[in-house]
């Protein structure tokens, strides 16, 4: 039997959790964005503060895992979630900025459903992070943001066909794709954190 002492350091399970918590605010943001009548600058200025928090977030975690001897997890694997986490910000932050800085009139209604997803995706990355105290107890976690990211990807498919669909000017088409498949790579990062989590599990059980 493989016996495992790790030390209990609360710093790296705080931080994950804080860095997690940004991903709740970046999803409200990406939802304000695309509420009628939204401030899209005053948005984007807000998201681009919250993407600096989570970066600093994640810069504190890898110096962290650099400065520690012995990690609660691998260190490998405290990386590739911590960089995982800020990826889906930094997609975040990249379709809101989009939005603002294309100019797009006529925003496709199945955007919000995207957006919804990745809001329940936030919101369970955020309270699973402290859990991982215990990996084990998160399959339900991981199983629930696979079945997300397949709705992610039905609706992706549908926005898509409603924008080749010849309601909209070709130039619409050109920026509302790059915006759509941003969306898309973000719930698909999430997918990529839960795949993390279930490894870590594997590992530490």
């Amino acid at each position: 039997m493989r016996l495992r002492f790790r030390p209990v350091d609360g710093s790296f399970y705080d931080l994950l959790a804080q860095l997690a918590a940004q991903l709740v605010t970046g999803a409200a943001l990406l939802a304000e964005v695309l509420a009628e009548g939204a401030d899209r600058e005053a948005v984007a200025e807000r998201m681009r503060d919250a993407e600096h928090v989570a970066d600093e977030f994640a810069h504190a975690l890898f110096k962290q895992a650099n400065s520690t001897f012995v990690t609660p997890f691998d260190r490998e694997d405290i990386y590739a979630l911590g960089g995982a986490l800020d990826d889906v910000m930094d997609l975040m932050d990249e379709v809101v900025d989009m939005i603002h800085l294309y100019e797009v009139k006529q925003l496709p209604a199945m955007l919000s459903e995207q957006v919804e997803v990745l809001q329940r995706c936030a919101d369970l990355t955020a309270t699973a992070m402290p859990s991982l105290r215990n990996p084990g107890s998160l399959e339900e976690y991981w199983i629930e943001i696979n079945r997300l990211e397949n709705t992610g990807d039905r609706n992706h498919r549908r926005i898509l066909a409603d924008l080749f669909s010849g309601e909209y000017k070709a130039m619409e088409v050109l920026k509302l794709k790059d915006i759509v498949e941003s969306l898309e790579g973000a719930i698909d990062a999430f997918e990529h954190i839960a795949n993390i989590v279930e490894q870590i599990a594997v590992k530490e059980t």
